[in-house]
């Protein structure tokens, strides 16, 4: 069995890093993506700390020079190389490609961190992603990660989706690359992340799996690191997911 978890950990961590750390410790994940990763001390630390658990293998998009600056972190317990290719999002903070050699298989992980509509970036970086799916002739893949979208109606509590985001996901679902909460758990309603002021739920996280992976996946779920209700979180806004597949 191989257990990818992605996480967004909310502006790189801070002084939530050691609960990051301890919770990521907890759930006994084999690949780990996280969003909103930087080059703070703070991240930094958590990389630090997760290469001592046996995370050797890791890639960053994380600039030094940008500190302060959202970006992504893969790290897996087995070796893992860097790809670039066509078609691929051009955000070089935002889109993580690595493909990880897992005992007896290889694995494409693409970690994706989907810029909000106020930056002007967030549909060519939607585009790009189906372009890329449309051409991709790779292993087996998983695509994951804070998408900023979700399906109008079935995936919020109040209004928030436009028709571009719905028709992304759709999109993707029909090119063969499924929602995996949705392929798990049918038409449930969970939320990964809660709006501060109206306390509304929004799943705005999602894993896409290659057509080949659908049989294998056993299980999904989002898991609210360091509390029990989802409502109440403390390590981060955003739930977790946590992807198990029988490779």
């Amino acid at each position: 069995m191989l257990r990818i978890v992605s996480w967004n950990i909310r502006a790189g961590g801070g002084v939530r890093a050691q609960g990051i750390v301890d919770q990521l410790h907890q759930w006994q994940p084999d690949v780990i993506a996280l969003s909103e990763f930087r080059a703070t001390d703070a991240s930094c630390w958590i990389a630090e700390q997760l290469h001592a658990l046996g995370f050797i293998y890791q890639r960053s998009t994380a600039n030094p020079e940008e500190a302060a600056v959202n970006a992504l972190l893969v790290a897996s317990r087995w070796p893992l190389r860097r790809v670039n290719v066509q078609h691929a999002p051009a955000n070089e903070k935002r889109w993580l490609h690595v493909n990880v050699t897992a005992p007896d298989t290889t694995l494409a992980i693409m970690a994706m961190h989907i810029p909000n509509r106020s930056s002007g970036l967030k549909y060519p970086f939607m585009e790009s992603v189906v372009n890329l799916v449309q051409h991709w002739r790779g292993p087996k893949a998983v695509l994951l990660g804070d998408t900023n979208s979700g399906r109008i109606k079935i995936d919020e509590e109040s209004p928030a989706f436009n028709q571009t985001e719905d028709t992304w996901i759709n999109t993707l679902n029909l090119l063969g690359w499924a929602d995996a909460f949705r392929l798990y758990a049918g038409d449930s309603r969970e939320y990964t992340w809660y709006s501060p002021n109206g306390k509304n739920g929004f799943r705005l996280d999602q894993a896409f799996l290659h057509p080949t992976l659908h049989n294998h996946l056993i299980r999904f779920k989002h898991v609210w690191g360091g509390q029990p209700h989802a409502n109440q979180h403390c390590l981060s806004d955003h739930a977790a997911m946590i992807v198990e597949l029988n490779l």
